[in-house]
């Protein structure tokens, strides 16, 4: 009897963390771990931490407590919108709530690029469209793959050339 096995696809994805709630290490952590556990989705590496003033929609925040920020380099098997309702599941179970734009939070975590696919719905852009803005994203990045490249916008080593950078590294052991 032959036994048939069925070829899983997984797609290279890159993930932006960030917290500036509560113990914001610990809950990047822990974060990091949840993501290693979604069935269909394997973490390659993260980024070491960044620590970033808050960024609210008027601007730089100083009186906010400031983020940590960390990227993840996974692979996943999961459609883009699947993955987001997991990676939504985890900020929850981690106190996320959604009661301001770009308020303070417990934790984010953003799909910055899927693969080379586009994706532009009510739900989700891809590739996130302020990453190329972000040195909170770059930055950390840019640490995992001096390479990367933001899909349809450029090499994210000449895009952080083009921003401030207002990341300092975060003293702490790697995430993963």
């Amino acid at each position: 009897m032959t036994r048939h096995q069925r070829l899983r696809v997984e797609l290279p994805v890159v993930l932006a963390l960030g917290s500036n709630l509560g113990d914001r290490e610990s809950t990047l952590r822990k974060a990091v771990h949840a993501i290693s556990l979604i069935e269909g989705v394997t973490v390659e590496a993260a980024s070491s931490l960044v620590q970033t003033p808050a960024l609210k929609l008027a601007g730089i925040d100083h009186s906010a407590p400031s983020y940590l920020n960390a990227v993840v380099l996974a692979r996943s098997a999961l459609e883009p919108h699947a993955l987001l309702a997991q990676l939504q599941r985890i900020e929850t179970e981690h106190g996320r709530v959604r009661e301001e734009r770009w308020g303070d939070r417990t934790l984010d975590i953003d799909i910055v690029t899927f693969a080379h696919l586009l994706v532009d719905d009510d739900l989700l852009s891809i590739p996130h469209p302020r990453a190329a803005e972000r040195a909170f994203v770059l930055v950390p990045w840019l640490q995992l793959d001096p390479g990367a490249t933001v899909p349809g916008v450029g090499s994210a080593a000449e895009l952080l050339a083009g921003i401030a950078n207002d990341a300092t590294e975060f003293e702490a052991e790697p995430l993963w």
